[in-house]
Order: structure tokens, then sequence, then C-alpha cells
């Protein structure tokens, strides 16, 4: 992969292009064949890879996104921290559900065969990556680090707003993958919108990992499912992420709601997928007041130029709404050609429910949306003009009559639903879910945490096969020594 003097990425050739894809198709055999404590082993190679390489890849990447330093380097820890974990993952087995019915001849209504489940990789993962976490999203992030888990082959889309890193980060990749003898074809990287669109459609390709834009998400997830083989895409796409502040909690700590509210909307820029743009407050509470004069008139930095220019059109169209009015609207000029000021807007939650189309728009970068309601009645009736989201978030006390109820709707509208905190910060465990119904994603599955492999994975059974024919892992003397299912009991 190779940058020009102006630093940007050159289009993969026709050439290169099919090249990558046949060693990608070629490595999904042996790839999958990889004993469960080989693949742990490359998915460590490839931590400790970036790990020595970190201190060439962070400076590249803050050339490419205007992010600190320190993040960045933190942001190589998450990466690499999430390789390992997925390592145990592998090494654990459980994420194989390997089931067996042992053949019985008394079994009703008929004889029942040796039956033996588990499941399989699918083969080659196309990668789409995102701008805003250039490492934990990007060439070997989470996607890359749980298609590799399963088993799969991936081939990266590089991201056009990371001309610098893109190749460097690569190369560690690769030299991770070398040093533990993985099959070339293991990871590849492809370069161009066209060739984008193309790397969805190609019949060497099982399976799409994409975190972006909804409208750009939508339109590769259309030609995923428009091949003469459909294949599954599984797309990051947009999210509010409501917070709801009960009476009870307004009343008891309003100036604390309203500084961690800013905190977490302000942070990186207001671009986390997990920022939390909607904050649904009790009429009567000074939360808005206090957010109006906590707001401070410093200027953010935006990953690139497109990401401004899209703020200040989406920022201004909801603000310029009749029935919106401003808590933070600072002057945009004079200021350089990434950066902006915090906007911030006030509407009511019988506004929301007549205008949802207007006012919810997903707006990337420091703007936030406050939501006032007279009522929990109202509070529910707003919920519920509301779009799937990564996570909601209920603020209430210990004693709090309206929380059970709001939490267990909220359940119904999010992927991860908190208690009086905020949703900026993903942590990666076995746990985590970083998903949601539409348009958080386009499906039920988790982009990180352990149960992210599954995306990447098919059922197979195998009937009546002779054991010296079977994998390992549903032999009867189980030498990877991992959890299976047994004739209906776990063991």
């Amino acid at each position: 992969m190779e940058t020009t003097a102006t630093d940007t990425l050159l289009d993969t050739s026709a050439q290169d292009y099919e090249r990558i894809l046949d060693a990608a198709e070629a490595a999904a055999a042996p790839l999958a064949r990889t004993d469960l404590h080989e693949r742990a082993h490359l998915l460590r190679s490839v931590a400790d890879a970036l790990d020595a390489t970190a201190s060439e890849l962070v400076p590249l990447a803050a050339a490419d996104s205007s992010l600190p330093e320190p993040r960045l380097r933190g942001e190589v820890t998450r990466t690499t921290t999430q390789l390992r974990m997925f390592a145990e993952v592998v090494e654990e087995g459980s994420w194989l559900e390997a089931i067996i019915d042992t053949a019985d001849p008394d079994a009703h209504p008929a004889p029942r065969p040796d039956l033996r489940r588990m499941l399989v990789p699918t083969g080659p993962v196309a990668v789409f990556g995102a701008s805003n976490f250039p490492f934990a999203f990007g060439l070997g992030g989470g996607d890359t680090a749980s298609a590799l888990a399963a088993g799969c082959p991936v081939v990266a889309k590089a991201h056009p707003a990371q001309p610098r890193l893109t190749a460097a980060y690569a190369r560690a990749i690769d030299e991770g993958l070398r040093a533990c003898g993985a099959p070339d074809g293991t990871f590849g990287v492809v370069q161009g919108a066209e060739i984008g669109r193309q790397l969805v459609q190609d019949r060497r390709i099982t399976a799409v990992g994409f975190t972006g834009s909804t409208s750009g998400g939508r339109a590769l997830a259309d030609l995923a499912a428009g091949r003469p083989d459909p294949i599954p895409f599984y797309g990051e796409l947009g999210s509010t992420n409501p917070v709801f502040v009960t009476p009870a909690a307004a009343e008891d700590r309003s100036g604390k709601i309203a500084g961690e509210f800013l905190e977490s909307l302000l942070l990186g820029a207001g671009q986390f997928c997990t920022k939390p743009g909607l904050l649904f407050v009790p009429e009567q509470s000074s939360i808005e007041w206090l957010v109006r004069t906590a707001v401070a008139d410093d200027s953010f930095r935006l990953l690139h130029a497109g990401i401004r220019q899209s703020f200040l059109e989406v920022s201004q169209q909801i603000l310029d709404h009749p029935e919106v009015r401003p808590v933070a609207v600072p002057e945009q000029s004079g200021l350089d050609e990434l950066s902006v000021r915090p906007v911030i807007g006030v509407t009511d939650a019988r506004a929301l429910r007549r205008n949802p189309q207007d006012l919810l728009e997903e707006c990337f970068g420091p703007f936030g949306l406050i939501v006032t309601y007279t009522s929990i009645d109202e509070l529910y009736a707003a919920m519920a003009v509301l779009p799937g989201t990564l996570t909601a978030t209920v603020h209430g006390t210990d004693d709090d009559p309206d929380a059970a109820g709001l939490l267990g709707a909220l359940a119904r509208r999010a992927g991860r639903v908190i208690w009086n905190g905020w949703p900026t910060g993903v942590a990666v465990g076995w746990a985590q879910h970083h998903g949601g119904p539409y348009p958080a994603t386009n499906s039920v599955h988790t982009s990180v945490g352990a149960t992210a492999i599954r995306r990447f994975l098919r059922p197979v059974a195998y009937q009546s096969v002779p054991e010296a024919n079977l994998p390992s892992a549903l032999v009867d003397a189980n030498p990877w020594g991992i959890p299976r299912r047994v004739n209906g009991r776990l063991s």
C-alpha cells in the first residue's frame, strides 16, 4: 500500500485487487483448519506487532485525524487488548457451539442417527473501518479481530481519511501474521470508492463488517443483498443515544447531571458513535439553565472537512426549526478549516413527537438537543418515535418510582441500557454488546465484545460421519477441552 506525495491513497489496481482476493480465498481453508491455540497465537502476534510499532503509528494517525496523541496511544492499547481478548475467546471454545447427539436406535418417533453440530468460518470477510477510531475501528480493529478469531481471512477497505496511517498499520498487521506463520492472504488491504463497492459484490467475499454513516452503510447493505448470492452485511450505522432524567434525579442532582452531560457530549469533539445526542429532562428542572451557563465557547477540531461541513449544515438545520430554540449557538467564523464550536438546542417532547424526522437526525460532532417533558406519560409518548439506538440511559434514584418502567421500555429500543452513567466509553469484554435496532445496526449482533465473533460463523451438522473425518471439536475425546452439549447436557 503506497501513498502519493499529496498524502492521498492510490486506488488499488485491478491486478493487485485480483491478487489480494485470490490470496484471501486460498487462505480460507488452511486458516479454518488451524488449531485453536495456533489461532490464538496469531491474534497475540498481531497485538505484539502493533504494540511494537505504536510509536511509529500514533503520529501518523494524529496527522490524519487531528486527534491528540495521548488519546491515540490509549486507542492502540484498546486495540491490542481486544486482539488478546479474542485469543482467550478462541481458546475457551464455547463460541464453537459444539453439540453432539449420539445415535439412538430406540429414539421416538424414529431411530436417530449420530448428529454433531458446530459453527465454522464463513470464509473471506470484507471490513470497512471508521475514521473516528483509526486503530480500534480501523484496519486491525474489532471487525478484523473477530473475523480472524473466527478463522476468516480479512480484506480491509482503507479509509480515505487515513492516507498516512494506512500503509504502516497494514504492514504491522502483516508482520504480526508472518511472525506466527499465518497463511499467505490472511490479511489484505484495498483502496478506492468504486473498489469498495466491487468488494461487497465480489463472489469471494462471504460477509461484510462496516462502521460508518447510515447512508453509506445502507448503500453497501443493498449491494450485499442484491448479489446473486446475497451475503450478510453487519453495519454499525447511526445512533442518538438518548438520556432520560427522571423527576427524582433532576431534583436530587441537576448540577452533576448537567456537567456530566456536557463532558460526555463533547468527549472526542462529539465524534463518538455513543455520544449522548438527546437529553430528556423535566420541564421545571434547572438542567437546561445549568447547561446553558456551563457550556464554554471552546473550539474543537473535527476529523476532516467533510465532517465539519456536515456538522454545520445539520446543526443549523435543526436549530432553524421553529420548535427549537438555542441553548448555545456560538459564532463559527474565525476558525480554521477543521474547527467548530459546540451547538446545543432545546425543544419539548410534544414537538419531538410531531417532527421526528426533522429533529432526530444524527449530527456527528459537538451537537446536542435537550428535550423537556411535563409528565412521565409524555416521556413515554416521545420515546415511541425514537429510532433504534446503540445505547439508552436512565438517571434516577435508588427508590425512583419511574426507573423500572423506563429501563424496561428502553431495552426494546437499545442494545445497551445504562443506569446513572454515560454512554461514551465502550468496555471491551465478554458481556459487551455494541449494537442495537436499526439504524444503530442492521442486525442483532455486536461489533465489540466476545460475541462479535458470531457474525462470521455459520452452523454445519455432521450426520453419521466417521470419527476420523470429524473436526477436532466434535470427536468423542474432545482434544481441545472445549465446552460441549452432549445428548442435551452441557459438559
